[in-house]
């Protein structure tokens, strides 16, 4: 669920980069300057890799993030697919309102940066992909400075650009099963009415 971003550099425009992982290719999409703030050691543990989920291995360099690229109202992102549910990949219950979210709702965990200490809490983003668009709800950090622990099923970090979905807003989505792990999409607030 979470990719490792390779650069500590500052990145100021849009920029594609690819990395490998294992023998697949991964795109990560970046806008504005956020760069890496330090570097935390891995350690490996119990690492549930349902829906893809990424495990930390024991000492590798793993990049944080405090920052995020600024939220527009189109803002680029990375979305993995990930489960809120007890149990699962996701780990403990959600930052948000201390709770688990069976598979089947419509919720994200945004990367530290944009989750702005909680600032978007339990508030609707409207996220565009796949030639659709779908609310959901914001209940979780996709954690981009810590990681590596069990409430983090072992997992690296978060990159500072990533949404982390549930299966339900893939399946809004459009996108198939067989093709959900990652997904370049675009998302903005949902103004209160």
């Amino acid at each position: 669920m979470q990719k490792q971003l390779l650069s500590s550099l500052p990145i100021t425009l849009l920029l594609l980069l690819s990395t490998l992982r294992s023998t697949e290719a991964t795109i990560q999409i970046v806008i504005g300057t956020c760069h890496a703030s330090s570097y935390l050691t891995g350690k490996s543990g119990f690492c549930t890799t349902q829906n893809d989920a990424d495990c930390c291995q024991e000492g590798q360099l793993y990049p944080q993030y405090r920052c995020s690229p600024p939220v527009t109202a189109n803002t680029n992102a990375v979305m993995y697919i990930g489960s809120f549910s007890q149990n699962s990949d996701g780990g403990s219950a959600t930052a948000c309102d201390g709770k688990f979210y069976a598979d089947n709702e419509t919720v994200v965990a945004l990367s530290t940066g944009w989750f702005n200490g909680g600032s978007r809490c339990l508030k609707n983003i409207r996220i565009n992909g796949n030639g659709n668009s779908v609310m959901a709800k914001v209940v979780d950090e996709c954690d981009s400075v810590n990681g590596c622990t069990a409430d983090l099923n072992y997992e690296p970090p978060c990159v500072p650009n990533a949404i982390t979905a549930s299966p339900a807003v893939w399946k809004e989505l459009g996108v198939p099963e067989t093709q959900r792990s990652e997904l370049v999409v675009t998302w903005s607030e949902v103004l209160s009415s």
